[in-house]
């Protein structure tokens, strides 16, 4: 009796931890997406504008993940695979605005750009840093895990053309950037499907 209380309570204190650390970089990244979309469209950036809808995809992704915390094998894999939607979502809206951007050129604002983007960076650098830990615990979180360590990337990426975009005063740069940052999410959405399949065809056999 005593040991299976002992289970239980350590069950409920991982949860508790996992809730918490969910709720804050869900709070962090609706707030960034706010932030980085607004920049977005002043800078007229594509590659910011994927950054901005990552982060929108995270926030969505951590309140489904803080929905799972307490549900078992198969409501997590069902969570996971659905997150794995919303990343494939997110990655053919960018895909529509780099068609748009190649019909309809412009040239984004590297100053704008380079600012969001580093304070995406610091953003997003703080939400990996806190969910370090919970990265093996599940599918939930090791999902969740997978969609915060791309966002340090796309940071990265963005941040990166700006200065192309200042250097040879094009915006192929930034076009370029969100083109590799399609291919990173969509990378990331079948990870993130493939796993939660996995998973289902553990649970259910």
């Amino acid at each position: 009796m005593g040991s299976c209380c002992e289970s239980n309570c350590a069950i409920e204190k991982l949860r508790g931890r996992q809730r918490g650390t969910l709720k804050a970089v869900l709070g962090i990244n609706a707030i960034m997406f706010v932030i980085i979309a607004g920049g977005a469209l002043y800078g007229k950036s594509t590659a910011l504008l994927s950054d901005s809808l990552d982060n929108l995809g995270d926030a969505l992704t951590y309140g489904l993940s803080l929905y799972a915390v307490s549900q078992d094998a198969a409501a997590k894999g069902k969570v996971a695979l659905f997150k794995g939607g919303l990343i494939f979502i997110g990655a053919c809206v960018v895909l529509a605005q780099i068609i748009e951007r190649l019909i309809f050129p412009v040239l984004p604002s590297y100053e704008v750009m380079g600012v969001f983007s580093l304070a995406g960076l610091v953003a997003n650098s703080l939400c990996l840093f806190l969910l370090w830990k919970h990265r093996n615990e599940d599918i939930n979180m090791s999902s969740v895990w997978e969609c915060s360590r791309n966002d340090i990337a796309s940071n990265l990426s963005v941040f990166i053309a700006a200065g192309a975009v200042w250097f040879f005063e094009s915006g192929w740069s930034d076009i370029l950037v969100a083109s590799c940052l399609v291919i990173l999410l969509l990378s990331s959405s079948f990870s993130v499907i493939g796993s939660a399949l996995k998973e289902l065809r553990r649970v259910t056999t």
